[in-house]
């Protein structure tokens, strides 16, 4: 990732902030004064939620993986009905209401014989699932989600808002024949850095906010020591926050499995060696 890239609020690849709605305002404001002393105009909507609008910001600076972001937002207002796990939701713009929340939830009940599963938040879902997937050996899979948020079922367009509180989180299952929750944490720490607040990279606000959530004290204990050991590498404290799971809701199919599907790789994510 190119980290000379400065962009904030409206700029991030991902989520609605009121600055681009501020800066879209001033535009039209400009253009209004233009068409006031003859300079002309052209007929133009401005829908100040629309995500897909950001797409020609995007452009602007250059960002071709922002697009690719705004892309799939628009895909999904495009496509009201998005499956999501077992359930399938409805889209609250169109004004109908969803069906009763079915996330895959975390719990043993769910988990398959002989694996064991972690849950993370380390900004962009997009990076951390794929490095996951392809990178760290023994794990299984994972899966791109929501948790932690105030509102049950979420939808991507929620989360962007920044009004739920919700992060965007991987759901990784792994074999503990092959590795071991302290190895899954390990990696964790390397594919992101751990001492940005609220943003990864590019991507800021809180749904981007490092984060893990264990579902053992033992997990617990991992987790902190973990944590502990990967603190001198950083010249900066680690930011991120160890907190009891909450409930998971798996994202839209638009968002699984991502850059194996774009054939591309994480702009944000690498795993280092260290």
């Amino acid at each position: 990732m190119n980290r000379n890239r400065k962009r904030v609020g409206a700029e991030s690849c991902k989520g609605v902030s009121a600055r681009s709605r501020g800066l879209a305002g001033a535009a039209i404001m400009v253009s209004l004064l233009a068409c006031a002393i003859g300079a002309g105009c052209s007929e133009r909507t401005y829908t100040p939620t629309r995500t897909s609008d950001r797409t020609s910001n995007t452009e602007a600076t250059g960002n071709t993986e922002a697009a690719s972001h705004s892309a799939a937002t628009s895909d999904s207002a495009a496509n009201p009905t998005e499956q999501r796990g077992a359930s399938t939701v409805t889209n609250v713009t169109n004004g109908s209401s969803p069906t009763p929340p079915s996330p895959a939830t975390p719990t043993p009940a769910n988990f398959k014989p002989g694996t064991e599963q972690a849950l993370f938040g380390a900004g962009c879902f997009w990076g951390v699932e794929h490095i996951y997937r392809t990178q760290i050996p023994g794990v299984l899979d994972a899966v791109s989600g929501y948790a932690g948020g105030r509102t049950r079922n979420p939808t991507y367009q929620d989360v962007c808002s920044g009004s739920t509180g919700h992060v965007e989180v991987v759901l990784v299952t792994f074999d503990p024949a092959k590795t071991n929750y302290d190895a899954i944490v390990d990696a964790f720490f390397r594919m992101h850095d751990p001492t940005q607040v609220n943003r990864q990279g590019p991507d800021i606000g809180e749904q981007y906010r490092s984060v893990i959530y264990y579902y053992t004290p033992e997990q617990r204990t991992i987790a902190e020591a973990v944590k502990a050991r990967r603190q001198p590498r950083h010249s900066k404290p680690i930011a991120t926050t160890v907190e009891p799971a909450p409930e998971f809701y798996k994202a839209e199919e638009y968002h699984q499995k991502y850059y194996i599907r774009k054939g591309t790789l994480p702009y944000c994510h690498t795993l280092r060696e260290d």
